[in-house]
């Protein structure tokens, strides 16, 4: 699981074997973990965190989509 980036005690990763998926970002902190759709930045699913949380992250997800797009795009070959 390539780590991404690091906010706030949020780790932002994705799963090497997970290339056949759209473009998406998972989001670990504690016990709670939110998959986020890198296209519109749609929450995909989410266990564990509180809608302040979710609302935080999804704030953060937007902000810096295109690095997270970059890097999924890096790693998986994508353009």
């Amino acid at each position: 699981m390539p780590t991404i980036a690091r906010w706030r005690g949020y780790r932002f990763s994705f799963y090497s074997r997970e290339p056949d998926e759209p473009p998406h970002v998972h989001v670990v902190k504690g016990s709670g973990q939110a998959k986020f759709w890198l296209a519109d930045c749609s929450l995909a699913k989410s266990v564990g965190f509180s809608h302040h949380e979710l609302t935080r992250i999804t704030r953060k997800v937007r902000q810096d989509r295109d690095l997270l797009l970059r890097a999924w795009n890096d790693f998986f070959g994508g353009s």
